[in-house]
């Protein structure tokens, strides 16, 4: 019978097993939506590996920007022959050459102590409005202070919040936890003559100090002056020089100097800045398998592999034959081996190309290195090696408009093929401008090669979705409508069986 949903007792009276019947039906409609599910899942297949050729595209052009700049591509080392008396590291922009390094006198910071007290908490002046003054460089500091509130606890903190940005205010016990003896201990934040504490005057009836500047080498007058805030003085290549702090990193571009210790008079160390060439090895040999791991997916993605068991279909990879494959391969190649020429012609000493360099494509285009050629150029002149992936000179386009091949052009003498790397792939990812609006007059936003082919994709499989959506609510209708009819089915079969009863009981009444 059928109920307000539709639904009948399945095969009561007709004996078949209609619902078995009702699922094999919409199992056989159902069909055409998994054909196209399959079709979707082989999209986000795509996305998948769309995705992660993208990841290894960028670590690609990572590995190229450290090969892209000289302060990049050129690492460099340091032998120091005294790590006790500086540390001395070199960073982008440095220069090869030997380098000597007296230390006459370390930075430090000024450092006073004002007399001592037995308790800390004892309020120490004996009337409100009495001052505590000093100068730090050209800022002159004043602190009025009230009766209630002048124990060198208070005195520390009131100190701290007056000038906590250039000087540190502590309380200090110099004596023992019997017989102790406190102490306001002032010191500059940082060291120097021009950060010294001068000018230290006090009114404060039990806060005493005898304030007396130091002599002309910087040396204390005063007991109370614990430490003489004083330049550092160092002698470098027969000059000398003076910092407010021990760092000297500005004498020299890309040299990192601290001093640690003083030298003895006229003895000075010696230091010797050269090109690390196992670190710019490390870099290449990085940027090579970044390469290869580019090539080889490519490769991976275009390979057809028949099927062993026969009259079944070969497999592929998820991009097979997709045209974003050669594209990027053409594109990086491009950047790397469509050197000009002329460059070439004129190149006399063997640097214009990776190959001449011992950087060699195979057969299957991944990239090699024969370490003999290699290290024998490295060795030769490093700036000549490197030179062939360094743009030294920057890039110009002579500005043409986007859009245009000459757009991405570098019009200057020196392009540098990890440079040029790194532009080309660039150009790949995100969005770039395009021609002229004729409506707004501005330039249309334009996807990059990666970001259209994943809209691409995703518009396809929001497609399919939309297909299968509307095929659900029709085969929902079919199992519906299936489900009506053979429960009418079973109310006449029902029927019938009633009236074969009643006529088979009368008959044999009759009888």
């Amino acid at each position: 019978m059928v109920n307000s949903t539709g639904i009948s007792f399945s095969g009561l009276a007709s004996g078949l097993d209609t619902q078995a019947i009702i699922q094999q039906l919409v199992s056989l409609e159902r069909i055409p939506i998994q054909l196209i599910e399959q079709k979707k899942a082989a999209e986000q297949d795509k996305l998948d590996k769309l995705d992660e050729f993208g990841t290894k595209v960028k670590a690609l052009k990572t590995a190229a920007e450290t090969l892209s700049t000289v302060d990049d591509f050129f690492a460099w080392k340091v032998d120091n022959t005294d790590s006790s008396v500086a540390t001395i590291n070199a960073t982008g922009g440095a220069q090869a050459g030997s380098h000597s390094l007296e230390v006459l006198k370390l930075a430090s910071v000024d450092r006073w102590a004002f007399d001592a007290v037995s308790d800390p908490d004892t309020d120490l002046a004996s009337a409100d409005g009495q001052q505590l003054t000093f100068d730090i460089g050209t800022t002159s500091y004043s602190l009025t202070v009230n009766a209630s509130s002048s124990s060198l606890n208070n005195l520390a903190s009131a100190i701290e919040d007056m000038a906590g940005d250039v000087v540190n205010a502590e309380v200090v016990n110099t004596g023992t936890s019997t017989s102790p003896q406190y102490r306001l201990v002032l010191s500059s934040k940082d060291s120097g003559e021009d950060n010294r504490i001068a000018n230290i005057a006090t009114d404060i009836a039990g806060l005493s100090i005898t304030y007396s500047a130091p002599d002309a080498n910087g040396d204390p007058t005063s007991a109370n002056n614990l430490t003489v805030g004083n330049n550092a003085q160092a002698i470098i290549d027969d000059l000398q020089f003076e910092r407010s702090s021990n760092d000297f990193s500005d004498v020299f571009t890309g040299l990192e100097i601290n001093l640690l210790s003083t030298t003895p008079a006229n003895t000075p160390i010696t230091f010797t800045v050269d090109s690390d060439k196992e670190a710019i090895r490390e870099n290449i040999d990085t940027f090579i398998s970044a390469y290869n791991d580019v090539v080889g997916f490519i490769n991976t993605q275009s390979t057809y592999t028949p099927s062993e068991t026969e009259g079944e279909a070969g497999t592929t990879g998820a991009l097979f034959g997709d045209s974003i494959l050669s594209t990027v391969r053409a594109n990086i190649d491009r950047a790397l081996f469509n050197v000009d020429p002329t460059v070439v012609s004129n190149d006399t000493q063997g640097y214009s190309t990776l190959s001449l360099i011992g950087i060699k494509q195979g057969n299957d285009g991944t990239l090699s290195i024969d370490s003999t050629v290699f290290d024998e150029k490295l060795a030769n002149d490093v700036d000549l090696f490197g030179d062939l992936f360094v743009d030294s000179d920057g890039f110009d386009n002579g500005g043409a408009d986007p859009n245009t091949s000459a757009y991405y052009e570098d019009t200057t003498a020196d392009s540098g093929l990890a440079a040029s790397l790194v532009r080309e792939i660039d150009r790949m990812f995100g969005t770039y401008e395009g021609d002229i609006d004729p409506n707004t007059g501005e330039r249309v936003s334009l996807d990059a090669l990666f970001d259209l082919k994943e809209s691409t994709i995703r518009s396809s499989m929001s497609r399919f979705d939309d297909q299968i959506a509307t095929m659900e609510q029709r085969l929902e209708g079919f199992r519906r409508n299936l489900v009506l009819r053979f429960s009418r089915l079973e109310e006449l079969m029902g029927a019938l069986n009633a009236q074969g009863a009643a006529l088979s009981g009368a008959l044999n009444a009759s009888a």
